[in-house]
């Protein structure tokens, strides 16, 4: 046994010789020199053999960018930030609200209303002003995302929909850029390295988009606040590693991490042949023209059932001021209904709906008009009670916040 303390090398990690199952080159070319000040800071990455300075002078020229500055991009762009690459990215469009402070912690109290990417770059210059920060305060789309990731030797993807994922990786794909995914629900997480020069890419894991509403996104099923930095960190230590050269990333690897169990999990992902994208026959050779469509927000069959079944936030309470008889039903989760509701509305959640056990329970002499939290359940439930027979069904434009925004400000958003 080596020398030491016992049991020390048990749990001192690798040794030093995992330079030795590099994978990959390095990303990037190392910068000229470190400063005094870089040298001061970084000390503790200079010590580690496998860092070192050439690996610290990569950081330092490496060009990063961050899609996002929510759940997943706060935790990256703080690690990052700290790590000292040189340049980063930040590219978000949204505004500060206060249910983000629960998980986004590059926000602050102050910050609310204020842009994210730039809140996220203030933060990042406080902790490190020897980065460089650009900002993006724009949404990113099929006009700007080719033009804006050909800057950035790496992208971090912190996104929270499929329609932005699905760009990302065909921008990524068709540029010859690697990239690190996460994702976050509730008590579980994923992340992986998509790099179609060595590996999978991101369709060759999920060739389709989920039905729509059959994956509930953050705002609807929930998140534990720090599962974001769980899965954050992986994402940076896998962007460290690509950059510098370092260990074995997760290229043709997805990491599951379960944070009730606390298990992570690490299965292996093949290059697709079949793949549309990156296959030998790829018949995706251009960007789509529209993702959102591609992805499919909503079914055909709600977007059909809510053509001339749709009422607004203040027409339903015009209704209900003027005695009209209607059975107003919330589509939404118990957990949500006990946050927030609209007055004399009843709970069905959606999938009772959706699987036909509630049907019975619904009356057929009286109209039924149904909301969700923003719209989407409520449209997807009604196209069910549609084909059921309740031809005289609608649903409520905007659903619960829209009944906040429009007649009661005083009822909390979440």
């Amino acid at each position: 046994m080596a020398e030491g303390r016992p049991g020390e090398q048990q749990w001192r990690g690798r040794p030093s010789s995992i330079g030795a199952i590099v994978s990959l080159p390095p990303l990037v070319e190392p910068a000229a020199e470190l400063s005094v000040d870089e040298i001061r800071r970084y000390s503790r990455h200079l010590i580690i053999p496998d860092v070192g300075v050439e690996g610290q002078k990569r950081l330092k020229n490496a060009r990063v960018l961050c899609v996002g500055a929510g759940g997943l991009g706060s935790p990256a762009l703080m690690y990052l930030a700290a790590a000292g690459v040189g340049t980063l990215g930040i590219i978000d469009f949204d505004t500060v609200d206060e249910s983000n402070l629960q998980r986004q912690v590059i926000h602050g109290q102050s910050d609310v209303g204020r842009p994210k990417a730039e809140s996220a770059a203030a933060t990042i210059r406080e902790i490190n002003p020897l980065v460089q920060v650009v900002i993006h305060n724009t949404a990113l789309d099929r006009d700007n995302v080719r033009e804006i990731f050909g800057g950035y030797d790496l992208i971090v993807d912190g996104t929270d929909n499929f329609a932005t994922r699905y760009m990302v990786n065909d921008a990524a794909v068709l540029l010859g850029k690697p990239y690190v995914w996460g994702s976050i629900y509730r008590f579980d997480g994923q992340a992986s390295v998509f790099w179609a020069e060595h590996g999978p890419c991101y369709r060759c894991l999920y060739p389709e988009p989920p039905p729509p509403g059959m994956v509930p996104s953050c705002a609807e099923g929930g998140v534990l606040g720090v599962l974001c930095a769980s899965i954050g960190s992986i994402q940076v230590t896998e962007a460290i590693k690509l950059l510098t050269g370092i260990g074995e990333p997760l290229v043709g690897g997805l990491m599951v991490y379960d944070a009730l169990e606390m298990t992570y999990r690490k299965i292996k992902v093949r290059k697709d042949p079949q793949c549309v994208l990156c296959g030998e026959n790829p018949t995706v050779t251009d960007l789509l023209e529209d993702y959102e469509d591609f992805c499919g927000a909503v079914s055909e069959e709600a977007q059909e059932a809510t053509l001339g079944s749709t009422i607004t936030a203040r027409e339903l309470k015009e209704w209900q001021d003027a005695g009209k008889d209607f059975l107003l039903v919330d589509v939404r989760e118990p957990a949500e209904y006990e946050i927030v509701r609209i007055p004399g509305a009843t709970l069905i959640p959606k999938g009772d709906i959706l699987s036909g056990e509630a049907l019975a329970r619904l009356p057929q002499d009286r109209q039924i008009v149904l909301h969700c939290k923003s719209g989407v359940r409520s449209a997807e439930a009604l196209a069910a009670l549609k084909s059921a027979g309740f031809a005289n069904a609608v649903h409520v434009q905007g659903g619960v916040l829209s009944w906040i925004k429009q007649v009661d400000p005083s009822l909390p958003e979440y």
